[in-house]
């Protein structure tokens, strides 16, 4: 799928490949673990293996089923990867003796509960750019500091679509009943992205939206976009890349309530301020909708399925960036905190403003 980038800069040529060695990330809990309780909480890395894959090694070694071990969320099969898992603590003799090849456990302490998906505050990663010019490396400066300022769109990266990036396809059959899936878990990952690609055809619509807006007058984007033209002069006004329109649902960042865009000025300045951010919508049953103006375009990426809906913060705010040059490897570095739910190759896509994968 062809989208718009936030970023205004030309292309920046480097080459980037996921592996261990070149993309590291390492999970920041929600909570603290207590240090006591039924619950072993586990410190491990990974390298070459999906979270699923490394929760089967452990239960296979245990003779347990995969859902008695407790993890917060997914990470990358193409990267050396630091997360936390859980299991009854009656189990730690018996992992004294576990080994297998791209599985490490740095750590282990207890907890009350369960480790669940969604227990996450957001993760650290480490990337390694490389073939990176001198001019290359000024740009990407310059970039990672308008990021730092400005934020970036919410995109789902290209892992959500799987191997061939088509797994949007026959997750849309499965939503609306035309095709069947067996395996409950494949069957939510299908669906979900079906969602996931609406999500990101909107919010590329939304940046091409914001495109026009800086490049045009009012009256010409009145034609172009259909919109009234007192929205329009509104969103001339706004200095964020990202425009807000009036009945986009917002939502206090970085997690709270939702709520509706009314064009108050206050609440254009709470979003300049990082106080609140607008979502997007994932479509499906039991979900709050936009209105007013923002519903007339997110209406073109609505579906009836037979899934629960959501709402994703359409623009987040990557935390502690630090960018590095190495001229003599013709290499960048980079490191970055993104909150759960985020993709670090989504923010390496705006740099280069194109497709990495």
């Amino acid at each position: 799928m062809d989208r718009f980038y936030s970023l205004e800069h030309a292309s920046i040529d480097f080459h980037f490949k996921q592996s261990p060695r070149d993309f590291v990330v390492e999970e920041i809990p929600l909570y603290e673990f207590s240090g006591e309780g039924e619950h072993l909480i586990l410190q491990v890395r990974k390298k070459n293996l999906t979270t699923n894959e490394m929760v089967g090694q452990f239960a296979r070694y245990l003779g347990i089923k995969n859902k008695e071990i407790g993890y917060a969320g997914l990470k990358d099969k193409n990267a050396m990867t630091v997360q936390y898992i859980s299991l009854h603590k009656k189990y730690e003799e018996a992992l004294e003796g576990f080994s297998f090849d791209g599985i490490k456990i740095l750590s282990k302490t207890y907890h009350n509960n369960k480790i669940r998906i969604g227990h996450l505050k957001g993760n650290r990663f480490y990337i390694k750019l490389k073939k990176v010019n001198p001019t290359s490396a000024t740009k990407i400066d310059e970039a990672l500091k308008n990021i730092d300022t400005f934020g970036l769109p919410n995109f789902f990266g290209y892992q959500r679509f799987g191997r061939d990036g088509n797994n949007h396809i026959l997750g849309e059959k499965i939503a609306k009943g035309e095709a069947r899936e067996r395996n409950p878990r494949v069957k939510k990952l299908l669906i979900n992205a079906y969602q996931s690609h609406l999500f990101n055809l909107w919010l590329s619509r939304r940046l091409e939206i914001n495109s026009l807006v800086n490049s045009f007058k009012v009256e010409e984007i009145e034609s172009l976009l259909n919109m009234p033209n007192e929205e329009v002069k509104k969103m001339k006004e706004q200095k964020h890349p990202f425009k807000l329109i009036s009945g986009d649902v917002m939502e206090h960042y970085p997690h709270g309530r939702l709520f509706s865009f009314e064009g108050d000025v206050e609440d254009i300045n709470r979003f300049q301020s990082r106080e609140i951010s607008p979502t997007g919508l994932l479509c499906g049953k039991k979900v709050t909708l936009a209105t007013q103006n923002a519903l007339s375009i997110e209406k073109d990426y609505d579906d009836e399925i037979n899934a629960d809906g959501a709402r994703r913060y359409a623009w987040i705010y990557p935390t502690d960036i630090e960018g590095r040059f190495n001229q003599i490897e013709a290499q960048y570095e980079m490191n970055f905190t993104l909150p759960k739910g985020s993709y670090a190759t989504v923010l390496i896509e705006e740099i280069a403003k194109r497709k990495i994968n």
